[in-house]
Order: structure tokens, then C-alpha cells, then sequence
């Protein structure tokens, strides 16, 4: 079976050695994706409702490559380092996936690779091939 990568374009993805998104026939998996910009800045410092919405548009685009969209996603998982803010993150997940409704899990994390990220969010998508 044929697997499609999709980059971000992020000098990370070679050092590390991962993909933005991957397809594999019908499914495609993202990565843990945050609230970055083109250029690699935190987009949303301290406020985890905007870096939700910025990871989320950042997952889309990885969608959009490979041909999906938030339609398509079935699961999400999101990593935040306050569960306190669930809130706010759960809201601002909520306005992406209205009716999609994905199947999720929200777990606290001691920290992301930049501390002024506070959330990461992971997603599966399903297409027809």
C-alpha cells in the first residue's frame, strides 16, 4: 500500500525524522501539531482557546494536503499541560468539529517542547480511497 507523507516544511520533520501528516489508503494520521506559525513562532502565548484554534487550522491544512478535511476525522487526542483550561481548549475543539464530533481524549501533560505551548492536538482521519 502507497504512503503518502505531508510536510509542514519545518526543519524539525527531517531532524526528527517525522511527517506532518501521513496517508496510508484511507486513513490518515497527523501528528501532534501546536500553535505555530510559517515561521515557526507560538502563536497564542498564554492564552490555550487561541493556541487550540491555531493548532487546529494547522491540523486542517495537513487535512487539506491529503485530501481530507475535519469532516473526515474520527479521533483526536489533545495534550494540555492545565487540565484546568479544558474548558476553553474543549471550546474552541467544539467549534471546529460541530457536528463531526470525533471520538477524543484530553489527557494533562508536565510539558510541550516549548513552554509557551500549552496545547498539542493529534488526529486520525478517514476518506474514501
Amino acid at each position: 500500500m502507497q504512503r503518502r507523507r505531508i510536510g509542514s516544511g519545518t526543519e524539525w520533520e527531517a531532524k526528527v525524522g517525522y511527517s506532518r501528516a501521513v496517508r496510508v489508503g484511507s486513513e490518515i494520521r497527523v501528528s501532534g501539531t501546536t500553535a505555530t506559525d510559517e515561521d515557526g513562532n507560538v502563536v497564542g502565548d498564554g492564552d490555550p482557546y487561541e493556541q487550540t484554534k491555531r493548532a487546529l487550522a494547522n491540523v486542517e491544512r495537513a487535512l487539506r494536503e491529503a485530501d481530507a478535511s475535519l469532516e473526515d476525522v474520527v479521533r483526536t487526542r489533545i495534550y494540555v499541560t492545565d487540565i484546568d483550561e479544558w474548558e476553553r481548549v474543549g471550546e474552541a475543539h467544539g467549534e471546529a468539529f460541530g457536528d463531526v464530533r470525533p471520538a477524543t481524549t484530553m489527557v494533562e501533560v508536565s510539558r510541550l517542547i516549548d513552554p509557551a505551548l500549552s496545547v498539542e492536538i493529534e488526529a486520525v482521519a478517514v476518506v474514501s480511497e
